[in-house]
């Protein structure tokens, strides 16, 4: 007699994201692939990228073999409540690089200010070189 599967819920699930912990969840399964995280051919930055959200579209998007499918039984733990999977999870970047700004045009902006009186200052001395006599 089959037991029923564990049903866990998104907040759980996403905690599991680290090298040592690491949960997916794919077509509504929940999957602990710590043990495969050193084996997977993409490497473990892949199985990472795919915590803390559905992975379903990540998986089907790289075309993984009927192998890889089977292989995945093994590391399966349970469902997914579905109703606490947030629709979109909206992407919050390091703040790793403050001192660049976060609009490309303003980056832009600053990179010209610092290297046009370089260019004008390059091109005086230039100027000075080739019209200098003897």
């Amino acid at each position: 007699m089959a037991t029923e599967p564990k049903i866990h819920v998104f907040e759980e699930v996403a905690k599991h994201n680290q090298t040592k912990d690491c949960w997916l969840i794919i077509s509504g399964k929940v999957y602990d692939v710590t043990p495969f995280m050193e084996d997977h051919p993409g490497g473990d930055e892949v199985l990472l990228a795919a915590t803390g959200k559905d992975a379903t579209n990540d998986f089907e998007d790289v075309g993984h073999s009927d192998t890889a499918r089977d292989m995945m039984d093994k590391y399966c733990i349970g469902e997914i409540d579905a109703s606490t999977v947030p629709l979109k999870r909206n992407y919050i970047p390091p703040q790793t690089a403050s001192h660049i700004p976060s609009k490309p045009n303003e980056f832009l902006v600053r990179m010209l200010q610092f290297l046009v009186p370089l260019m004008i200052l390059g091109l005086a001395v230039a100027v000075r070189y080739l019209t200098k006599t003897e």
